[in-house]
């Protein structure tokens, strides 16, 4: 089975640049459907990775803190093109969304409304639950590899219907996995030697303060830095510091900011974009988003060499294997509540099936699909009006 370290870094920075460009203007649907869309581009499509070096990177992200999907294109793009693939991969998911979201921050302060991008919306995310369950049946193939991956996945699945906190069940999953794994060995694992990949914080800042450039990058620096778990726990950190502590920005502002993350394709944590251009214009939305996301490269670059280390030793590698069980658990809760909500009218239940049928039966591109979806949902709110 070939692990990280057999990866050829043989590619081109113009295909990397030309998939990860590519997926930043039409990689809508959040961190999950972003994986599925990058599984079956780089291991179906392009045969970049295989399965097994695919849910290498899964596990590896999920230990880190930090936006997960980012932090996969830079993973991927290091090991296609080396380090230019590590730094124009990252960009060139992040700068689309970046842009748009900044073109959505200048109607906002100009107009005082958030756009209305509804009927794309209503289009696109059924087709994004298909893609996140065909990528979920894809990968547990392989990651479920026995009774006790099977059981930590269903685990996870549970508790995070439950609501138990992500990061809690990725953990407890890993070493509940590990632990096990080497008792059936008879040799009991070291938990010291089980060093953490990320959570290098900055120190929170004190007391409520003027706005200025300094904070603002520092705040989203700090955000970036220990942020684990969906972009739900995103609201929470910006919440706590920006609303609640510094006092810049109303619960409003906040609210209609993390819409327009969701709204935008590309990573949810341009969230940081719209921020910064709302409290200081231009410069301030690029300051923001450069503190948001520097320390998802620096974390990647770090840990990307650690992980065939990892691999190579058996408890570390039982480890990764229920980290990944788990993982897909935790998509899984996902893509059960994002059904339950989007899943209501004919429409979605009907771009649901045939973009079941075009992605299982036919393997029609999964963007293509998200773009033909968004034109279908467009299309109809033209003519019901």
């Amino acid at each position: 089975m070939q692990r990280l370290y057999d990866v050829r870094r043989d590619g081109t920075l113009a295909e990397v640049v030309g998939l990860f460009l590519k997926m930043g203007f039409t990689a809508f649907g959040g961190p999950a459907a972003h994986i599925a869309i990058m599984h079956d581009e780089v291991v179906r499509r392009r045969k970049w990775l295989t399965e097994a070096q695919f849910l290498d990177l899964i596990a590896a992200t999920n230990l880190i803190p930090g936006p997960n999907s980012t932090e996969m294109v830079i993973h991927i793009g290091y090991l296609r093109a080396g380090w230019p693939g590590l730094i124009a991969a990252g960009a060139c998911f992040i700068l689309p969304a970046m842009a748009i979201t900044m073109a959505m921050a200048w109607a906002y302060v100009r107009f005082g409304a958030t756009p209305q991008v509804a009927a794309l919306l209503d289009g696109v995310q059924p087709v994004v639950i298909v893609i996140i369950a065909q990528a979920l049946w894809l990968l547990g193939r392989k990651a479920i590899k026995d009774p006790l991956t099977a059981v930590i996945a269903a685990a996870a699945l549970l508790l995070a219907l439950f609501g138990f906190n992500e990061v809690a069940i990725l953990f407890a999953g890993g070493l509940i996995g590990m632990l096990i794994h080497m008792m059936r060995r008879g040799r009991p694992p070291r938990l010291t030697a089980l060093l953490p990949l990320g959570g290098l914080g900055l120190p929170a800042l004190a007391g409520a303060v003027p706005y200025s450039m300094t904070t603002l990058f520092l705040t989203f620096l700090k955000i970036g830095a220990i942020l684990y778990g969906s972009g739900y726990v995103l609201i929470a950190f910006l919440r706590a510091d920006l609303v609640e502590r510094l006092g810049w920005l109303t619960e409003s502002q906040l609210l209609d900011a993390v819409a327009v993350g969701q709204l935008t394709p590309g990573p949810l944590f341009t969230t940081a974009t719209f921020i910064g251009y709302v409290l200081g214009g231009p410069w301030a939305g690029v300051v923001a988003t450069v503190g948001m996301f520097l320390p998802a490269f620096v974390f990647v670059a770090v840990s990307n060499p650690l992980i065939p280390r990892l691999r190579a030793s058996p408890w570390t590698a039982a480890f990764l294997d229920s980290i990944i069980a788990a993982s897909l658990g935790l998509m899984a809760a996902v893509t059960l509540q994002l059904g339950f909500v989007e899943l209501r009218t004919p429409l979605a239940i009907g771009l649901a099936a045939v973009a079941a049928l075009l992605l299982f039966r036919f393997k029609v591109n999964g963007m293509v699909l998200v773009g033909g979806a968004a034109l279908v949902g467009l299309l109809l709110a033209l003519v019901t009006r």
